[in-house]
Parts: structure tokens; C-alpha cells; sequence
């Protein structure tokens, strides 16, 4: 289980518990990525992986693809604080075996893992919303859920919390012009024709920014 704070892992491990009622579930602890990386490389004997998608050294998906390289046969299931379609869609493109929410009921998370360890594919069922007429909020939705690669999404988030183009250039370590494009690309895809409207449009479809996701 990777996840940066220590009551959520706590409180998972709780939950856990109850993934097979006959006998014990061990559940190791990762805060980090780093931390995720090396104790699936000396433990070859792990049935899953729970990974958090927003984590303090690099995004889920970005951590995914890593342990799907290196780790093809172990299966990882995402769990995420926002019930974002766009994520989901992308978590599931990029070889995850799962998405689960935190706002979801424990039950509900085990039903998850125990389908993926029997070989399955876990999607959650209010997912089922967004491929309706209408989007969550009531409002007509975009043709098809927006997709964006794990750099669009971490411009997406700064853009969200915020900060301008020059200043998300600088934590990313990227271009100013970079920047631009991933921009232009989000705007396109929320068909906004400006960063405020595609702020407003990414929240009427799940994101939040960054105090409100874990």
C-alpha cells in the first residue's frame, strides 16, 4: 500500500484485514514511490499493489508505468480523493487493474481488490454518470471524456491551484513555451476558450486542486 500519509495507510491496513476472512493479509507500507519501487523490487512475491495517486515524488500514473515496466504480472490498483473520469480512464489505458475512491465505502474496496486478484478488471460504478447525456453537475458534458497525459495532468492541477505559466514552468522544470502548449491542449479539450473556463470545466468533471485531493 503506497500512500504519503500514515492514518490513511493505518486506516487502510484496518480494512485490509478483512480482504480474506481465513487467513491473515499482510500489508507492507510505502509513504513514497521510492520507497514503493524498492520494497516491490525485494519482495517478488506481492499479490497486488495499492497506489495513491497523488503522491509527493511523482503522480500514480507516473508511478504506474514504472512498476508496469519493470513489474508487468502485478496487478496495481489506484486509489484516488477525486472521482475524476479523465484519471480513471487514463489509470485503466496504462495497464491498471483498478480504480477505487477514498469517498467509497470499505465493503466497497474489498469487492475491488478481491475481483482484481481473481484476475479482474475494477471499474466503480458511479463512473457510470459520466457516460450519460449529462455531466455530474447537470450541464451538457464534453462529446467524450477528456484524456490527458501525466504532464498535461500535473500542468492541469498547478493550473488549477492557481499559478501562472512562468511559475508552473518553474516547478516542473520545463519550458515556458511547454507550458503554453500543454495549456492549449487542456483549453481544447474542455472546449474552453480560456485558463478560467477550463478550470471551471475540469472541476464540473472531478478535479480539484491540490487541498483537496490526496
Amino acid at each position: 500500500m503506497v500512500d504519503d500519509h500514515a492514518l490513511v495507510r493505518e486506516g487502510l491496513c484496518q480494512v485490509l484485514k478483512g480482504l480474506t476472512p481465513d487467513e491473515p493479509t499482510e500489508v507492507l507500507q510505502a509513504a513514497n514511490c521510492a520507497s514503493a519501487f524498492a520494497m516491490v523490487n525485494t519482495h517478488p512475491d506481492l499479490d497486488l499493489v495499492l497506489l495513491d495517486y497523488q503522491l509527493p515524488d511523482m503522480t500514480g500514473l507516473a508511478a504506474l508505468a514504472v512498476l508496469g515496466k519493470k513489474h508487468p504480472e502485478l496487478p496495481i490498483v489506484i486509489l484516488s480523493g477525486s472521482a475524476n473520469p479523465s484519471i480513471m480512464q487514463q489509470a485503466l489505458a496504462m495497464g491498471a487493474s483498478g480504480f477505487v475512491t477514498k469517498s467509497g465505502r470499505s465493503e466497497e474496496l474489498l469487492c475491488a481488490l478481491r475481483q482484481v486478484l481473481n484476475g479482474e478488471i475494477y471499474e466503480p460504478s458511479c463512473f457510470s454518470a459520466f457516460h450519460d447525456d449529462m455531466g455530474l453537475s447537470g450541464a451538457p458534458k464534453p462529446r467524450q471524456t477528456p484524456v490527458f497525459s501525466p504532464r498535461q495532468l500535473e500542468v492541469l492541477q498547478l493550473l488549477l491551484d492557481g499559478f501562472t505559466n512562468r511559475e508552473i514552468a518553474n516547478k516542473l522544470f520545463v519550458g515556458e513555451e511547454t507550458v503554453k502548449t500543454h495549456v492549449t491542449t487542456i483549453m481544447r479539450a474542455f472546449n474552453a476558450k480560456t485558463r478560467t473556463q477550463a478550470a471551471t470545466e475540469a472541476t464540473r468533471w472531478g478535479y480539484r486542486k491540490s487541498s483537496s485531493m490526496g
